[in-house]
């Protein structure tokens, strides 16, 4: 008998490679074959209408990972193994179908691979179809459903013909590619990241101005910031101008009456141009605008990019339906209508005031207009790019405007095409952005923050920030470069936010108050010409904890890897014991098991964490890696199948750089390991050379480290001598590379 790998229904069970995925499946459920062995799954129903909810059959017995619209903002994962605990507004599902390989703990240091065998994964993606955007939910019974609605009662079907994605594949993290890439062309509604021109404020450390003063921004605010770093010898090389600089007006605030909460949010814009606080008179009496400060702070603190904020409604309460200079834009007051989804999960405080005064929503025929007239005029004032901000609000005033994905579509067209014609090198951030509608219609887009906001405030936000980021970069990191927001490096959890912001193949930026700031954490981070060293994809949890809750179940590390040029790099955080997960109850303790997690939690870390190792291997490689850890300065050689152990406390981290070794010759085994003062010390080799010596092009200044088998008989950098040190313990070499210059060429001699 042939088995398939293409997604099939027999005998009612959805079927994958021969593995019943799914059982009871009904029969108003389809599959239509796509591309490479997915599928789509449809269904039908007897009466038309705007919103169907489908059984799509049980799932049980099965682990999986999912993320899901918590809040109408932000996804998070949920980590299960039966339908039920599938919530609403599910977006992506990852299925690990096949038997487990059972290890002892005596097996476990040398079947490192054997935890993947007779495994495949099964990626269930819930899409856009047409006017109509599809989710997964379960029931208390673990039916799996999709639910398959337009936002407008208007829109209406009968049928649902292509509302959920069926692939599978051997590698996690290559069928979720693959799979993206299939959807991409398929659809033709998104672009996948390669296609796609990348910010290059990227590649540069940044200040956003947030946190530093909320809404109270003021232009002498800014340059105090730009000073007290210029003065602790570190400057940012982007910044953003958030929230507080737009000319707005909340209609609902009465002076001498109490606040309500929430209230700023049905705040509306009055014009496109900024307000008093950045034109006219300072308090030194000086004369200023916004163009006239942004060419000062370039010229004077070294900037290379300014961003300003603005939400994707023009702010969070949209226009000013009266503001003489917005009514060519036919600004109109529409009141929001959440799905059940949003509803059925966590209820946001600003999307209740907005359902309750409204949105001055800017006429979808006017929208390109309005972006065009605000960025030409930012643009003129010398910035270079926007963050675009509140963006899945879009999904509640679909009612009237054929729907959520049509209005969605329709707005997120106007803002690449206003970004192409005003800001070079595709500057746009876009933020609140996690819903399907938003994901799904990103053409050029090409970066996006990864999950709710850094807070600052929150001690248990901390660990969920970083698991959040990691496994939202799953979906997120095919699409867009994810985001992980700005922190502070004057913070308890400086360390393990900056750590994490190093591998995760993101911007590095913190929102420092003026004078606040930890220059030892930043000169982890940043290269002293301000640029850093970013990994190359998007950060993501190892294979072995997708379908592992890090954050609750008082046992796991997050482990995130990536890869630099020449090698790879794991992150491992213990994010166990400091924060619980929106909608998700921590375990009943038992008599098995402590109320509490334990303060410290051991794990191991091998070269196979790495995916796509053969892409820094080549023929002359030993099959042997150097393992070089951050925190400890320890120096290991660890064969590719075999570990090193961790013990990490909680809210502590530690940052793997795992590089292959090579011969030089008979004699010679040699790994570069990097900047070993730096989190990600392998993103400073850009090349490395085996001839009669060994010559490596190294990025940065500071002390390079690398794994030799030998002592050698000299190291110069830039053809001159230099001193090093040799440990013949562990075969770490050290080299100090000196400040001048963006780029050494180092060589070794034996």
């Amino acid at each position: 008998m042939t088995i398939t790998a293409t997604p099939v229904i027999k005998n009612g069970c959805l079927t994958v490679r021969g593995k019943v995925v799914l059982t009871g499946v009904p029969e108003n459920i389809s599959v239509s074959p796509a591309n490479a062995g997915s599928a789509f799954v449809g269904a039908n129903s007897t009466a038309s209408s705007s919103r169907h909810v489908f059984n799509l059959g049980v799932l049980e017995d099965c682990k999986f990972m999912c993320l899901f619209i918590a809040k109408i903002w932000w996804m998070i994962p949920r980590i299960g193994k039966s339908g039920s605990e599938i919530p609403m507004e599910t977006q992506m599902l990852l299925l690990e179908v096949g038997e487990e390989s059972v290890l002892s703990a005596s097996d476990e240091e040398t079947s490192f691979e054997a935890a993947n065998e007779n495994k495949f994964y099964v990626l269930v993606l819930p899409v856009l179809d047409g006017a109509f955007r599809t989710t997964l939910q379960g029931t208390p019974s673990n039916d799996l459903q999709f639910c398959y609605e337009s936002g407008d009662p208007e829109i209406q079907t009968s049928e649902a013909l292509e509302g959920v994605f069926v692939n599978s594949g051997d590698n996690p993290f290559e069928l979720i590619k693959d799979s993206i890439k299939i959807l991409a062309k398929h659809k033709g509604t998104f672009s996948h990241l390669e296609t796609k021109k990348t910010p290059a404020h990227l590649d540069w450390f940044g200040w956003c101005t947030w946190d530093a003063f909320y809404t109270e921004v003021t232009p002498n605010g800014i340059k105090e910031g730009l000073q007290s770093f210029k003065d602790g010898g570190i400057s940012p090389k982007f910044l953003i101008i958030d929230d507080g600089w737009q000319e707005t007006e909340n209609e609902y605030r009465k002076e001498g009456e109490p606040e309500i909460e929430g209230i700023q949010c049905a705040t509306r814009l009055t014009d496109i141009k900024e307000n008093s606080k950045f034109k006219g008179e300072e308090s030194d009496g000086s004369t200023t605008n916004l163009k006239e400060l942004i060419h000062h702070i370039k010229e004077n603190y070294g900037l290379k990019y300014v961003y300003m904020w603005h939400a994707l409604v023009g702010y969070w309460g949209g226009l000013l339906t009266s503001s003489e200079p917005l009514k060519k834009y036919n600004p109109k007051l529409v009141y929001p209508i959440q799905s059940p989804g949003n509803i059925g999960n966590i209820r946001d405080i600003a999307m209740d005031i907005v359902e309750k005064y409204g949105v001055g929503i800017i006429d979808p025929e006017k929208i390109f207009d309005f972006y065009n007239d605000m960025h030409s005029y930012l643009a003129d004032s010398g910035v270079d790019g926007v963050k675009v901000d509140v963006q899945n609000i879009l999904e509640t005033l679909g009612s009237g405007y054929g729907g959520r994905v049509s209005i969605t579509k329709k707005y997120h067209e106007a803002l690449d095409e206003s970004i192409e014609q005003n800001f070079k090198d595709n500057n746009l951030i876009c933020c609140m952005c996690h819903n399907s509608d938003s994901i799904f219609s990103s053409k050029n887009s090409a970066t996006a923050r990864a999950s709710e906001d850094f807070m600052p405030n929150e001690p248990t936000f901390q660990t969920l920030h970083i698991a959040s980021v990691s496994f939202n970069s799953l979906l997120l990191g095919e699409v867009v470069v994810p985001d992980w927001d700005m922190f502070h490096s004057n913070h308890s959890t400086a360390e393990f936010h900056g750590a994490a912001r190093a591998i995760g193949g993101c911007p590095v930026y913190v929102s420092d108050k003026p004078g606040k700031h930890d220059f030892k954490i930043l000169r982890k981070l940043v290269l002293p010409d301000g640029s850093i060293l970013r990994a190359r994809y998007s950060g993501r949890p190892t294979r072995d904890c997708l379908f592992v809750d890090p954050v609750m179940d008082g046992k796991s590390l997050l482990k995130i890897w990536n890869l630099n040029k020449l090698s790879g790099v794991v992150g491992v955080f213990n994010c166990q014991g400091a924060g619980t997960w929106p909608m998700k109850q921590p375990l009943e303790s038992t008599e098995n098991s402590t109320k509490t997690t334990a303060t410290s939690i051991t794990g191991r870390v091998s070269p196979l964490d790495v995916e796509f190792l053969d892409e820094i291997t080549s023929e002359n490689g030993t099959g042997v890696f150097a393992i070089y850890a951050f925190n400890s300065g320890s120096l290991s050689t660890v064969a590719k199948n075999k570990t090193v152990e961790v013990s990490l406390d909680v809210l502590q981290c530690e940052i793997f750089t795992v590089s292959p070794i090579k011969e030089l010759n008979e004699n010679v085994k040699f790994a570069p390991i990097g900047l070993i003062n730096m989190y990600n010390s392998g993103g400073a080799v850009v090349e490395c050379i085996y001839n009669d010596t060994i010559t490596i092009k190294a990025k940065g200044a500071g002390l390079f480290g690398a794994y030799s088998s030998v002592k050698p008989i000299s190291c110069k950098v830039d053809d001159k001598n230099e001193d090093f040190t040799y440990s013949s313990e562990n075969g770490l070499l050290a080299i100090y590379l000196q400040t001048e210059g963006s780029f050494k060429d180092i060589e070794i001699v034996y």
